[in-house]
């Protein structure tokens, strides 16, 4: 029989309260017991004057971006319509069921009258890694790293083309000192301290967000973008992020990201990274910290059908390299790079078998380059090869990057709807935080109903063998019973 649903329960009327309408197991009911979001009132409280009339709640402004991105609800129109319709998410707000719910424009409006170049976003970040930490949740023996993209709200017709300083490397100083002492060891002169003019380079600028920078996303397609240095720990919690232009390398940012890591999170021993940040400068830096980095094999980038650098053997005690046809590449000098170079003879080279495979120059010489920091790469591949190594590196893919894949697809962090670096920086405080916090409420929660649980099977288990056993006494009194009433009535 084919049944009909009577629409008359539309208008029927009943006595109910927002704690009986949201279920026991509601995702807002783990975010409220996993933290106490009232340590915002003395974060604020410098903000807000003492007289006038009374402003929104500050948690409840925190509380409703906060909605926004851990349900991943793509803008803040369309959550305050959620919130609205929704039974939950006004009773995580406090809001009843008639209350009149802010208007979309009002976090917006207190960003920029309050929040802005305040530390509020970061604090409240911290607060929940804290939280995490304290509840013993954190894993941070192994450490990972690595960077991607998020669209910017720039058109990519939209742009001009400028003329900017490059920056100097963070390293620069020591990397200088590095050649001046290994030219002093090869018997060569100090290099002549010549003020060269900054190296500027050209880079498009969007005219609608000019703090994003101009990022190749695959082969074709070209965008403004932001980059997002981010590390997490073995159990996918982000520890600390970097935010850039998106035309920033990773190897550039990671050095501002380390700082604060090697400060904040003393016992991370293991740096797993892909090969975007094995360079000589980074490697050193982690080893002579007492890190162990942990980075894939990478590729040589040769003309195919050449050499590799690898068919060239370096000679450690001599400071030579040995070609394929078994011939001396001598040291020539180190150059302002950083890099030692190691020359043929050309009169060699003129009839070598090999020539063809070897080199194109018209002299018919072969370089090769050693970096002054190459013994670190080295140690590096070393590292690779020690047994574990290659499953570490493998967590990546259950790790950062699916943080980066939960990010995307479930809150959010594809694409931003903000313009100008702080925004992001606010936006990706908020939205790493939420994540952070949503997988600590699941995971207090499991924790606390998982006890219950298993202290209501025990005691299942234990008053079934007591039951069991009283019914034992029982049978066996009957049985003694009966067994006597037989032996009296044969006699």
């Amino acid at each position: 029989m084919m049944g009909k649903k009577d629409n008359t329960e539309r208008t029927q009327m009943e006595i109910a309260s927002l704690e009986d309408l949201v279920p026991r197991n509601h995702l807002v009911r783990k975010l409220d017991e996993a933290i106490d979001m009232r340590f915002i009132y003395e974060d604020v409280k410098d903000l807000y004057s003492d007289f006038g009339r009374e402003s929104i709640d500050p948690v409840v402004l925190i509380k409703i971006a906060m909605i926004q991105y851990i349900f991943g609800i793509p803008s803040m129109r369309k959550t305050i319509r959620e919130i609205e319709v929704n039974f939950a998410y006004r009773w995580y707000l406090g809001y009843g069921m008639h209350e009149e719910i802010p208007h979309f424009s009002t976090f917006g409006k207190n960003y920029s009258r309050r929040f802005k170049d305040t530390d509020l976003f970061e604090k409240i970040f911290s607060k929940i890694l804290s939280e995490v930490a304290a509840n013993g949740f954190l894993d941070t023996e192994s450490l990972f790293i690595d960077g991607t993209h998020i669209k910017a709200s720039a058109n990519s017709h939209k742009y001009h083309n400028e003329v900017i300083r490059k920056e100097a490397r963070s390293y620069e100083k020591e990397l200088q000192e590095e050649i001046k002492r290994d030219r002093q060891e090869h018997g060569k002169k100090p290099l002549k301290e010549k003020e060269k003019e900054p190296e500027m380079i050209t880079q498009k600028v969007s005219t609608t967000d000019p703090d994003s920078g101009w990022f190749h996303k695959g082969e074709h397609k070209q965008v403004f973008a932001y980059a997002a240095n981010t590390c997490c720990d073995k159990n996918n919690y982000v520890l600390d992020f970097e935010v850039t232009a998106g035309n920033v390398h990773d190897s550039v940012s990671f050095w501002h990201l380390y700082r604060r890591l090697k400060q904040d999170w003393k016992y991370g021993i293991y740096y797993v990274m892909d090969a975007g940040y094995k360079i000589p400068s980074i490697a050193r830096q982690l080893i002579k910290d007492g890190k162990t980095p942990v980075m894939p094999y990478k590729r040589p980038m040769t003309q195919a059908g050449f050499f590799k650098k690898y068919d060239f053997v370096y000679d450690e005690f001599f400071d030579c390299y040995l070609c394929p046809n078994h011939k001396v590449l001598h040291y020539t000098t180190t150059n302002r790079e950083g890099y030692r170079e190691y020359k043929s003879d050309w009169l060699v080279c003129q009839s070598c078998p090999h020539r063809d495979r070897c080199t194109n120059s018209k002299d018919s010489v072969k370089v090769i380059t050693r970096h002054v920091w190459e013994d670190y790469m080295e140690q590096v591949e070393e590292i690779r090869h020690t047994i574990g190594m290659k499953e570490r590196y493998k967590k990546r893919k259950e790790t950062i990057e699916r943080v980066f894949a939960d990010a995307k697809e479930k809150h959010g962090m594809r694409y931003t709807q903000y313009r100008g670096l702080a925004k992001i920086k606010m936006e990706l405080n908020l939205l790493f935080g939420c994540m952070n916090l949503k997988k600590l409420a699941i995971w207090k929660w499991r924790i606390k109903w998982g006890a219950k649980y298993r202290s209501s099977s025990l005691q299942f288990f234990f008053s079934s063998i007591k039951f069991r056993f009283e019914n034992w006494k029982w049978a066996k009194k009957r049985f003694a019973d009966m067994i006597s009433r037989t032996v009296l009535s044969t006699v």
